[in-house]
C-alpha cells in the first residue's frame, strides 16, 4: 500500500496561512452561513430561543467586524449592511434585510454583558484558545470556520449553545419590543415580568405603554427600584402590590364628569380579566358590592379580592371625586370588619385600597394611623405620559438620596450633621 499523505502537515500548513490572516469579508459571510446551519440542529429543542441566540450571535459578529480597525471602517463604512444583506440573501439566508441586520446589532449591544459571562475555553477549538487574546474573537472564529467543511454544524460545541440559550427566556418578537426601552434596568424588569407571567406581545406592549415600571418604582426607595430591575415585582407585603397611579384605559370610559362610581364599577366587572392584570400578581376576584350588616345597617364594599401570595383579603372602594377623610374612615371600618368577622386566624390582615380620582397625601397621612393597612391611590382612564412619569421618578430618587445618610449624594457631602447652628 502506498504511503498516505500526512493530513496533520496539511492542516498545520492551513492553520499557518489562516491564523494570521486579517478577517476578510468572505469569511464574515461564511460565518453567518455556518451559524445558521448550526442553529438548525438546535431548532427541534427550542425554535424561539434558537432564533434569539442566532440573532444575538449575528449582532456580535457585526459589532466585532465593525471594531476591526480603521482600514475596515474606511473600506465598508455605511455600506456594510447593504453589502452584507445582499450577500447573505444571495447565499440563501432569509430575513437578512438591512433593517434586520441593524436590529441584530442593536440586540447584541443591548445584551452585550452576556458575552462577558461566556467562557473563552467553551467558544471553540484549541486553536481559538491559543489565538486569544492576541487577535479578536471574530478573527479567530473565522479562521476556525475556514478550516472546516462548510456542511459541518458543530463548529461551536453543545455546552456553548446551552450556556447561551439559558440567558434568554422569550421569543424574538418579545425582544424586538423590549429593545424600544433605553434603560437597561427597566428593560430587564419587563423581561422578567413577561417571563414570569407568560405575557404575550400585546400584553407586554400594554404594560410598557402604561408605564408599569415607573408606577411601581414611585412607591419604592432606591434599593427597591434596583430590586425591581434585578428580580421583577416581588410580592411579600401589601405595599408591594401598590401602583401610582392605576391605569384603567382598557375600560373605555371617557374622562368626563358624567360617569358615576357605578359606571366605573360596572366597567371594571365587564373587563375583570384586564383589571386583574392591572392589579398585579396573585389577585383573585371574590365579590362585587359585598354586603355586610352591623346594628341593622347594611354596608356594601365595592370590590373584594383575595391575594394568594399575601394570603389576605384586599378590598377596593371606588371614589369618583376627590378623596375625603370620611372616605378614609369608612374604609377603616370595612377593614376592621373583615379582620374581625371574615378572615381566618391564619390569614394576614385585610388590605384596603381606595381608588380615587385625586387625593391629598397630607390628608391621608393625617387621617390614618401610621400602622394602618389602608392605601389611597389615584386612577386614570388614559395611558400616562411616560416622560412625565420618568421625570417624577428621577425627582423622587433625588429627594431620597438627599435625605438618606447612606446615599452617595450625602456621603459625598460628608454626611448629615448638626454642626451648623
Amino acid at each position: 500500500m502506498g504511503k498516505k499523505p500526512r493530513t496533520d502537515t496539511n492542516k498545520h500548513e492551513l492553520d499557518k496561512t489562516t491564523e494570521h490572516t486579517e478577517v476578510c469579508f468572505d469569511g464574515l459571510v461564511g460565518l453567518f452561513a455556518q451559524t445558521q446551519t448550526a442553529m438548525q440542529t438546535q431548532a427541534a429543542r427550542s425554535v424561539d430561543i434558537a432564533l434569539v441566540v442566532r440573532n444575538w450571535l449575528f449582532g456580535w459578529y457585526i459589532v466585532e467586524f465593525e471594531n476591526g480597525g480603521h482600514e475596515r471602517a474606511e473600506l465598508y463604512g455605511k455600506k456594510l449592511f447593504k453589502r452584507l444583506s445582499k450577500e447573505l440573501n444571495q447565499s440563501g439566508l432569509k430575513g437578512m434585510s438591512e433593517t434586520n441586520l441593524r436590529k441584530f446589532r442593536e440586540f447584541y449591544q443591548g445584551y452585550a454583558e452576556i458575552q462577558q459571562t461566556l467562557s473563552v475555553t467553551s467558544l471553540s477549538s484549541q486553536k481559538i484558545q491559543q489565538t486569544l487574546p492576541a487577535q479578536s474573537f471574530l478573527t479567530a472564529l473565522i479562521s476556525e470556520t475556514l478550516s472546516r467543511k462548510s456542511d459541518e454544524s458543530s463548529f461551536l460545541p453543545d455546552d456553548f449553545w446551552q450556556t447561551l440559550s439559558a440567558k434568554f427566556s422569550l421569543s424574538w418578537s418579545h425582544y424586538v419590543v423590549l429593545l424600544t426601552i433605553d434603560s437597561a434596568g427597566e428593560r430587564r424588569f419587563y423581561e422578567l415580568e413577561a417571563t414570569q407571567n407568560a405575557w404575550g406581545i400585546r400584553e407586554l406592549k400594554r404594560q410598557i405603554n402604561s408605564s408599569l415600571y415607573e408606577r411601581l418604582a414611585l412607591s419604592r426607595d432606591k434599593a427597591g427600584v434596583k430590586e425591581l430591575a434585578q428580580k421583577g415585582q416581588l410580592v411579600a407585603k401589601p405595599s408591594d402590590v401598590l401602583k401610582s397611579p392605576y391605569v384603567l384605559e382598557f375600560l373605555g370610559l371617557q374622562e368626563k364628569p358624567e360617569y358615576s362610581e357605578h359606571d366605573l364599577e360596572t366597567a371594571i366587572i365587564d373587563k375583570i380579566e384586564h383589571f386583574l392584570l392591572e392589579l398585579g400578581k396573585g389577585f383573585l376576584f371574590e365579590a362585587r358590592q359585598k354586603r355586610f350588616t352591623f346594628d341593622d345597617d347594611h354596608f356594601y364594599v365595592d370590590l373584594v379580592f383575595y391575594n394568594r401570595l399575601l394570603r389576605c383579603y384586599v378590598i377596593i372602594d371606588l371614589k369618583r371625586d376627590r378623596l375625603t377623610h370620611q372616605d378614609l374612615g369608612q374604609m377603616q371600618m370595612y377593614v376592621n370588619y373583615f379582620d374581625r368577622y371574615v378572615k381566618l386566624e391564619d390569614e394576614k390582615p385585610t388590605v384596603g385600597i381606595l381608588l380615587c380620582h385625586s387625593k391629598d397625601d397630607r390628608l391621608v397621612e393625617l387621617t390614618l394611623p401610621k400602622d394602618a393597612n389602608i392605601h389611597a391611590s389615584a386612577y386614570q382612564l388614559y395611558l400616562p405620559d411616560k416622560e412625565a412619569l420618568k421625570k417624577q421618578l428621577e425627582e423622587a430618587q433625588a429627594e431620597w438620596e438627599a435625605t438618606h445618610e447612606d446615599s452617595p449624594a450625602v456621603q459625598d457631602q460628608g454626611g448629615i450633621t448638626n454642626e451648623h447652628k
